[in-house]
């Protein structure tokens, strides 16, 4: 079965490929282990694989979905991609407030698309974020 379905993937992704419909072509299931529940089907929940972020089931490509619906948000994870940041250099770079970096950022990290950490600053701790994510994989229908 296991083997059926990522055939399956394959082809969706090299038919939207050769359409130009996206390069989610560079990303091989085969790499994405496939979590199994007592049914058969993909477990719902947030995956982790290497540099791909594995989305499964409703609720959880809602939150990621919503997250990634803020052009705000949007900007933030493409910077930290890049960089990593702390709150204060994020609002900075973005020309916001430190208060409305910091909601977006932890809307961020709520839907699992950023991590974060606090290290010693020059006036307490600062929350230093960055994206460990190239590539989010919405898994529509497990």
């Amino acid at each position: 079965m296991v083997t059926v379905l990522k055939r399956r993937l394959l082809l969706h992704i090299e038919r939207k490929a050769a359409r130009g419909i996206g390069t989610m072509a560079s990303v091989a299931i085969s790499e994405v282990s496939l979590r199994r529940g007592e049914s058969g089907g993909l477990k719902p929940g947030i995956y982790s694989e290497g540099d791909t972020l594995v989305v499964v089931g409703d609720e959880y490509v809602l939150r990621v979905a919503s997250a990634l619906a803020n052009p705000t948000r949007l900007r933030i994870l493409k910077l930290l991609l890049k960089t990593e940041a702390d709150v204060g250099e994020v609002a900075e770079l973005l020309g916001q407030s430190k208060a409305n970096a910091s909601a977006q950022i932890r809307k961020l990290e709520e839907a699992g698309l950023i991590e974060t950490r606090y290290q010693p600053g020059s006036r307490g701790v600062r929350k230093v974020s960055r994206a460990p994510y190239r590539r989010i994989l919405l898994v529509l229908e497990p």
